[in-house]
């Protein structure tokens, strides 16, 4: 998918703090804005929306200009081609879900765009068409608004905490349907969430804001790596995204076999996710030990034979991060500096990596 980059220069003085973002984002599929919450996301959100005036800066979507303070250009949000999702639903409760989808549609007949059935394909919408909003659930609404704000005919999508309030259940129920679209439709979406598990499911790209400022821009699996991400995650939530594929499935057991390129994961069953599906999975650092002998008589089915490539420093001083090459992938260890001691690890040491857990993101 080919779009256009998202010029951001924006300033912004609050009550509470400043936003100042300075930034060129290449769009590609799911851009995630993270942070904690105060960190200007959604300000951020609003801005490119067109419901937050910047005292100064600069909008533009290629060659596309939404905002340009110097030479007196701000384009009222009607006329920005964005698709902006609330964290509320803000659907119709007159209407039922295939008048909310037409309303949607009606305003933008001639302007192109996602047709309506196609929509209502994407996200299984056809079975609700009849029923009145109250009486869908929460994830139900959820879609129901993701459908009418493809029909807006955006070339951006804006989705700010779009699953807030919801069980883990019913978040990935609509985080599927939410994935496929980017692709389906080449529509790319800025992505606001808190949630760093909502991250490594759905990100290419992350942006991270922190009191309002810029504190790192990659790609989701380059941010993540970051030992200074973990003050905005939480102590334990460091970690690694890896792809890979799947080879087969055991019913009998329950498991799922997955190639990252050489070395093979059991997890459970993913029988969602057909054989040799690509598939995005997340490796906590807490997941992960270290072994200079391969263990026997243990629980742990993934023993990965591996090579140290470096030893840091830890964000506390009793702990260290180990990195491990594999065959095709890098994982990556949160130990105490005792263990590490103890076991005399350096790069280049033979190690064997010893996988606890894996957590299951998304598949293409």
């Amino acid at each position: 998918m080919s779009v256009e980059p998202l010029e951001l220069r924006v300033e912004i003085d609050l009550p509470a703090f400043s936003l100042r973002v300075n930034e060129t984002l290449p769009l590609a599929g799911f851009t995630a804005v993270f942070g904690p919450s105060g960190s200007g996301k959604s300000t951020l959100l609003r801005a490119i929306a067109g419901f937050e005036r910047p005292v100064r800066g600069r909008i533009a979507l290629g060659s596309d200009v939404w905002l340009d303070r110097a030479a007196g250009i701000d384009r009222p949000p009607h006329r920005r081609p964005v698709g902006f999702m609330f964290q509320d639903d803000r659907l119709f409760p007159h209407r039922d879900v295939a008048g909310n989808l037409a309303y949607a549609a009606r305003r933008n007949r001639g302007v192109g765009g996602i047709g309506f059935d196609a929509v209502v394909e994407a996200l299984d919408l056809a079975p609700l068409l009849d029923r009145r909003v109250q009486a869908l659930s929460g994830g139900e609404r959820r879609r129901v608004a993701l459908g009418r704000t493809l029909l807006r005919a955006p070339r951006l999508l804006l989705l700010d905490e779009p699953l807030t309030g919801l069980d883990r259940e019913r978040k990935a129920d609509v985080l599927a349907y939410l994935q496929s679209i980017p692709k389906r439709f080449g529509l790319p979406a800025l992505y606001v969430s808190h949630d760093i598990d909502e991250v490594a499911t759905v990100a290419d790209d992350m942006l991270v804001l922190a009191e309002g400022r810029v504190q790192m821009h990659g790609t989701a699996a380059a941010v993540m790596e970051r030992l200074d991400l973990q003050p905005l995650t939480g102590r334990f939530e460091a970690g690694v995204l890896v792809e890979g594929r799947v080879t087969d499935h055991d019913r009998r057991l329950h498991l799922t076999h997955v190639d990252l390129g050489g070395d093979v994961l059991t997890l459970p069953l993913i029988d969602r996710v057909p054989a040799g599906a690509a598939v995005r999975l997340r490796i906590r650092a807490r997941d992960v030990a270290i072994a200079t002998e391969r263990p026997v008589g243990l629980s742990i089915r993934n023993v990965l034979a591996g090579r140290v490539e470096e030893v840091l420093e830890g964000d506390e001083p009793a702990f260290a991060e180990v990195w491990v090459q594999l065959t095709g992938a890098r994982i990556r260890a949160r130990l105490t500096r005792a263990a590490v001691e103890a076991l005399r690890l350096e790069p280049g040491s033979s190690v064997f990596a010893l996988v606890k857990s894996v957590s299951f993101q998304s598949a293409s």
